[in-house]
């Protein structure tokens, strides 16, 4: 990188072969061609037919597809046509979602579809910034955008928001001199608050620092999130089962016939219709359709409490999460400057409200005070807003144009309800070498000067100091302690102005500022919202680790860190002691530090990517376009709504519409209760499966088929199905954000495999024994009764699957009235397949009689008492 703020103006001049009068029209030409258009090259898109068939890697699509083809390869059409139903479904919301997420660089595009102000051959002219090259001279002022990088020719009070690159919350104070601060550089995509410039460019496109980002972005592979990581798993898992016990039973059987000497096409075909059968029977056909549902539901409710989610896979990701990185401004604070606390001659008074709304109280000792009837803080707060060049406007919400320091007094003033009208004459304006500004405006026959800037500056100007209503000689006692409160101030991480005034009958421009009469201090911060305390609380009691991570000052982030509560251990790191260690280094306490100051983008990365190594589910909140490598690297990437880039925004999984961090809190208690509602309904469609596998096992090397094919498919989508979505709407038995974290490698029916297995083997023992049973008394009898025994026990095992702690006694069927309505529907429907003669003919069943039911029954109710307080805590056996 070249180091363009560290050579004197004339050298970058001759070094950028150009001039103060700009380049010409023709060498411009011939630049663009060497160095291109000054935009972010976009990604190379996919093809929709390339998102489309990503969609076919996932094991479980695979598996269904299977299931399909043979399918409609032996005539079970019905079969086909759902399974493919829900196929189609799943494939279609995934490559909705992977579409749009490939937006982000495209919204960088804006950024360089703009104009800019140049200089060439000597005359001003705009041109668009696509158009802009190295050596071209810009001006730049108040309002606008930066079109590039470059290096300060001329700086007039200029101030720069760099907050969407650096993250730091108060503008830069630019400079045109050689500097090692690097505050003589300006940067693409920042913003002019303040004043007025003159830079030559340095760099375009890809080559400035949000080109740099921007190829960071561009590498970053987005990792498979934990959900689907897991139902992969258990997918090729599930899926290893039933090749086996197909091809097993497959095998058995052929052998069988050809043993018989009865191996004919037809018997192929029977044998392969029961092999289908077996491969309908272990796949829960509905659960991936069942999992997409659910976090649907769940996106839906995060909406309704301002948390919008671009990808559904997210919603269960919130639950997972163990560290949150936390961007300072804008997410655990406003992003807005707020007076906090005045000073005035050895009274403090602490100043409520937060942001830029004029609501709030003045309060000494706990007690409020009435500004109007107080004349000394009542003058201060008309100083502030007469000394001002800002405006506070209200559109959607308050705002300030200009710098938000000065708007800060604005709101200050506001709340205290003082008027200011009087008219300005004359204005010193502040430099960073005077370190103070001046107004002079017209007051009834008289002039006020107003003053403010840094109290060691200020003090220096005044010979007089306001106590009361009574203008008093200012010795150097009272400069000593004055000094000292500002140092006390300062150490608490608040920024301070001093103010000062006089009122004269006429002046000279070269002594406004001489025999000032001292008013007091203002402390000013960019606070953390009110909310963000009670949130990290929160936080710390689900097992949450939250971080900080911003570009403002050390002491800054201590400050607001511990009003928080989130320094702890009192670790904190900045950016230029993170860039002396080595990975290896930083690994090693990644999981101690709390706080990160100073930092720059790439190690906003490098931070996330740490955490993620040692095992750790990382949300990253954030809002400038620095954030968005962080953002698409991390796990669930939160991007702020209101104060968010668009880079920021297509570059998360979830946006935050009111930048609340209580609301990135309420999000992760969703996430949790729609995870562990994912956990119950897998289980209970697991538990249920694996007794038709087993039944359809045991009996086909016989010539025996339990259950026909559509009998397994009705019981997989209806009986199964319709109570495991209403388990999506299970509320939570307990607080879930009273838990730790689970551990990220746990698996979707970790501490489980115990119940399911023995679930599955009084399932499996009663049916058999129904259809051994009835099997005298036909096939058909045979078969109707052990799908009536199956219907029913799925119906009564699902309560039993709402907790891993309590059973159907200990919880009301009323807490969930959507599972109780789909139970008693399925029941109803199930009743129709037996004595409707239609459905008799489609499922192959018999009515029963009254003794049938009797019996049927007795067995089912054995699923009651498969109540998790029995095997709760036995973890034999663990599926991840």
């Amino acid at each position: 990188m070249e180091e363009w703020h560290l050579l004197e103006k004339e050298d970058i001049l001759k070094k950028l072969n150009t001039s103060l009068n700009g380049l010409s029209d023709e060498e411009a030409r011939r630049r663009i061609k060497e160095f291109g258009p000054n935009e972010i090259e976009r990604k190379k898109r996919f093809v929709g037919i390339k998102i489309f068939l990503n969609q076919f890697k996932d094991v479980f699509i695979l598996i269904l597809l299977v299931a399909t083809l043979i399918s409609f390869l032996f005539g079970e059409k019905i079969n086909g046509i759902t399974i493919s139903s829900i196929i189609f479904l799943i494939i279609l919301m995934g490559f909705v979602q992977e579409y749009k997420s490939e937006k982000t660089l495209e919204l960088m595009q804006k950024y360089a579809s703009l104009k800019a102000k140049v200089i060439r051959d000597g005359i001003e002219e705009i041109i668009d910034r696509k158009e802009l090259v190295p050596g071209d001279v810009v001006l730049i002022e108040s309002g606008d955008a930066v079109p590039a990088d470059g290096r300060l020719l001329e700086a007039y009070e200029l101030k720069v928001d760099e907050s969407v690159l650096t993250g730091e919350s108060i503008p830069v104070e630019k400079t045109s001199e050689k500097s090692g601060e690097r505050n003589n550089l300006v940067f693409m995509g920042t913003n002019v608050v303040y004043g007025r410039g003159k830079f030559v460019v340095t760099s375009t496109g890809m080559r400035t620092e949000l080109g740099k980002i921007a190829k960071e972005i561009r590498m970053i592979k987005e990792e498979e999130i934990p959900l689907k990581r897991k139902l992969s798993s258990f997918a090729k898992k599930l899926g290893k089962v039933v090749l086996i016990a197909c091809v097993f039973i497959f095998l058995i059987n052929i052998l069988r016939e050809f043993y018989l000497g009865e191996l004919t096409r037809s018997t192929i075909l029977n044998v392969a219709m029961i092999s289908i059968a077996l491969a309908v029977s272990a796949v829960p056909e509905g659960l991936p359709a069942i999992v997409t549902t659910t976090l649907a539901i769940g996106a839906r409710n995060l909406a309704k409490k301002n948390a919008i989610i671009r990808k559904l896979s997210s919603v269960e990701t919130l639950g997972s999460v163990t560290v949150i990185c936390v961007d300072k401004t804008g997410t655990i604070t406003k992003g807005e400057m707020t007076a906090r606390e005045i000073y005035l001659n050895g009274r403090i008074i602490k100043v409520t409200g937060v942001g830029y709304e004029p609501k709030g109280e003045f309060l000494e000792d706990g007690k409020k005070v009435e500004v109007k009837n107080d004349n000394h803080l009542s003058l201060l707060l008309k100083v502030g807003a007469l000394c001002n060049n800002s405006k506070l406007i209200k559109e959607e919400r308050w705002k300030i144009v200009g710098d938000p320091t000065e708007g800060c007094l604005l709101v200050l003033a506001s709340k205290g309800n003082v008027k200011w009208g009087e008219k300005r004459v004359y204005e010193i304006p502040f430099t960073s070498e005077r370190k103070m500004m001046t107004t002079v405006n017209s007051l009834e026959g008289e002039f006020l000067v107003c003053c403010k800037g840094a109290p060691e500056v200020l003090i220096e100007k005044c010979s007089k100091i306001l106590i009361g209503n009574e203008e008093k000689e200012l010795d150097e006692e009272e400069k000593k302690k004055i000094l000292s409160v500002n140092d006390e101030f300062a150490s608490r991480a608040l920024r301070n102005l001093g103010f000062a005034y006089k009122r004269i009958k006429e002046f000279s421009k070269n002594d406004l500022e001489k025999d000032l009469v001292f008013l007091g201090i203002v402390g000013i911060i960019d606070p953390p919202r009110e909310e963000a305390i009670e949130a990290q609380k929160m936080c710390e009691s689900a097992g949450i680790k939250t971080v900080m991570i911003t570009g403002d000052h050390k002491l800054t982030a201590i400050a607001i860190a511990k009003e928080v509560g989130i320094l702890k251990k009192g670790v904190v790191l900045t950016g230029e002691e993170l860039e002396m260690m080595s990975d290896e280094e930083f690994e090693r306490i990644v999981e101690d530090v709390e706080v990160y100051a100073r930092v720059f983008p790439e190690q906003k990365l490098r931070i996330v990517r740490a955490l993620k190594k040692k095992g750790h589910i990382v949300a990253m909140t954030g809002d400038g376009i620095n954030d968005a490598p962080a953002l698409k690297a991390s796990d669930i990437g939160i991007a702020m709504g209101i104060t968010g880039t668009d880079v920021a925004k297509e570059a998360s999984h979830m946006i935050l519409a009111d930048d609340n961090f209580a609301t990135i809190v309420e999000a992760v208690r969703q996430g949790r209760i729609i995870y562990e509602n994912i956990r119950k309904f897998s289980f209970f469609l697991i538990r249920c499966n694996f007794s038709e596998l087993a039944l359809i096992s045991l009996f086909s090397p016989f010539g025996l088929l339990p259950l026909t094919p559509a009998m397994i498919l009705y019981l997989n989508l209806v009986t199964d199905g319709m109570p495991a979505l209403s388990l999506a709407f299970d509320p939570p038995l307990e607080d879930v954000m009273k838990k730790k974290p689970r551990n990220p490698k746990e698996g979707l029916l970790e501490g489980k495999i115990f119940q399911i297995f023995i679930s599955f083997f009084v399932q499996f023992l009663c049916e058999a024994l129904v259809f051994l049973f009835y099997l005298n008394q036909g096939i058909e009898k045979a078969r109707t009764s052990t799908f009536m025994l199956a219907v029913i026990w799925e119906l009564l095992i699902v309560w039993n699957s709402r907790s891993d702690k309590k059973g159907v006694f200990a919880l009301s069927p009323f807490s969930n009235k959507y599972l109780l309505i789909s139970v008693i529907i399925s029941g109803a429907i199930t009743i129709l397949l037996l004595y409707t003669p239609i459905f008799q003919l489609a499922f192959q069943t018999i009515p029963l009689n009254f003794e049938d039911w009797i019996l049927i029954t007795v067995f089912s109710l054995s699923a009651l008492l498969m109540v998790p307080e029995i095997f709760y805590g036995k973890k034999f056996l663990k599926w991840r």
